[in-house]
């Protein structure tokens, strides 16, 4: 079974916080089949906006979504 992971981002109203201010808005990164690729494009957004601290990018687990029954294993 493939892992699928979404990367995404946008403006937040607390950086400790995932409450996005405009989600119609996000800046979706793209889907990738694993998560060290995942890593690595969300390492490269969030340092695109380093020196902005309400831009939050974040890694889901799709996988996790599609199929919440399946015990995790390791990434």
């Amino acid at each position: 079974m493939s892992k699928l992971h979404l990367v995404f981002g946008g403006r937040v109203r607390d950086p400790r916080t995932l409450d996005f201010i405009d989600p119609s808005n996000l800046d979706v990164v793209g889907i990738f089949p694993d998560y060290s690729s995942a890593e690595k494009a969300w390492r490269a957004a969030a340092q695109r906006t380093v020196d902005d601290a309400e831009m939050r990018f974040v890694v889901v687990h799709l996988h996790r979504l599609l199929e919440p029954n399946i015990t995790p294993t390791a990434e």
